[in-house]
């Protein structure tokens, strides 16, 4: 893999790394933007020599410009790319040997929940699921065969924030990796390699992509042994994006900066405004100074995302009529376009978590989340008001 760092000076700041990172203009063309190179296999001057390339999906050169950029921002050495955040995600299961003991936090996404728990434990992989807030509840669950402490932060959808230092410090003492999944926070706000962590997840199809456009995920770590392990799976396995998935990845981070500013100014007015909804009992959002991590965050992030969670004393069937009467506001699954976007929890995203483990780790029936798109605030906060007015009746905060 190349310098992630090609084609930017030392010390630059990530606005100038998410345009220039692993990037350079065509040698051949001139083309400022990395072309597609939409080919499957690759010349070769003879039998065994390396060329750099030689089939698309041992390495293309769009990935490679991608991996580097995706790397850099996350103040990582080496950067992998895949087809997508589950396929990342799988790919560090693939590092564990049977009978290997993992601990996840209780309310992660419910597609991670799902793999683990559906996918990896008929290969006898053991998987605790734990308040990850709660380091004593952490230690505990870590035995003599954990290998790996899997860490969202904020977490999907409870916007929980975990202090990646201290679990990484837990992971490390038992000999586990730590992971942290950055999807809601993005490079732009929180970079988990600095605080301990060994492996950085991320769904690229959200924030990184930013457009709702591509499907695609990625690993990054400072280990080159990982690294080639990564590698090695996402070769042999073949789960690789294509060179325009890639391609629309790479457009993405160069406007991530901006991206999440607003997304992070229009998140926190939401989250305000929500918190004063004589309708809505409880806003999940680590900008807000009532969040139990609200500090942690403060000294984790460097802005507060546009992901939030909100719950209404609603039964399910209401908060459904909420979620599927918005106009500014689209129903649908995923996050992180420039889009706004409402979905229900119980019946969508984390729907294949069972009903009773739901509700115990605090995913109620009346629970919304958003993710809060770059329109006008305004605009937001009326649509979602008229919404909430005409699908619960009489509710009232306490």
């Amino acid at each position: 893999m190349t310098d992630n760092t090609e084609n930017t000076p030392d010390n630059t700041r990530i606005e100038t790394q998410s345009i220039h990172a692993g990037q350079s203009p065509d040698s051949e063309t001139g083309a400022i933007m990395t072309p597609i190179y939409a080919s499957s296999t690759f010349v070769q001057d003879r039998p065994g020599e390396d060329r750099g390339y030689e089939y698309s999906r041992t390495g293309n050169p769009t990935r490679t410009a991608l991996e580097n950029n995706i790397a850099a921002l996350e103040d990582g050495d080496y950067g992998r790319a895949f087809s997508s955040g589950m396929a990342a995600i799988s790919t560090v299961l693939n590092l564990f040997e049977s009978g290997a003991h993992v601990v996840a936090g209780e309310d992660v996404y419910g597609g991670t929940h799902r793999l683990f728990k559906e996918v990896y434990d008929q290969f006898d992989m053991e998987f605790s699921f734990v308040e990850t807030t709660d380091l004593s509840a952490v230690r505990d669950a870590m035995r003599s065969n954990t290998e790996l402490l899997w860490v969202e932060s904020p977490t999907n959808p409870l916007l929980r924030i975990n202090d990646i230092e201290s679990l990484a410090n837990i992971a490390h003492e038992h000999d586990a990796l730590c992971a942290v999944d950055n999807t809601f926070a993005t490079p732009y706000l929180q970079r988990p390699l600095n605080h301990g962590a060994d492996i950085v997840s991320h769904s690229l199809t959200k924030y990184i992509g930013g457009h709702s456009d591509l499907v695609a995920g990625a690993l990054i770590t400072d280990d080159e042994e990982l690294d080639e392990s990564f590698g090695f799976y996402q070769n042999s396995v073949g789960s690789t994006p294509s060179p325009f998935e890639c391609f629309l990845a790479l457009r993405g981070t160069k406007t991530l900066p901006v991206r999440m500013d607003r997304h992070s100014q229009n998140g926190l007015q939401l989250a305000e405004w929500l918190d004063d909804h004589p309708a809505v009992s409880q806003v999940y959002y680590p900008g807000l100074s009532t969040h139990p991590q609200h500090e942690l965050a403060k000294e984790q992030m460097d802005a507060f995302g546009g992901m939030l969670s909100f719950e209404l004393d609603a039964s399910l069937k209401e908060t459904s009529d909420v979620v599927s009467n918005t106009e500014v506001f689209t129903l649908a699954e995923s996050l992180g376009g420039v889009e706004s976007l409402i979905e229900q929890p119980a019946t969508m995203t984390h729907a294949s978590i069972p009903r009773a483990q739901r509700i115990e780790a605090g995913l109620s029936d009346g629970l919304i989340r958003v993710s809060v798109g770059i329109e006008h605030i305004d605009d937001l906060t009326n649509d979602l008001d008229r919404a909430i007015s005409s699908g619960v009746e009489g509710s009232q905060k306490d």
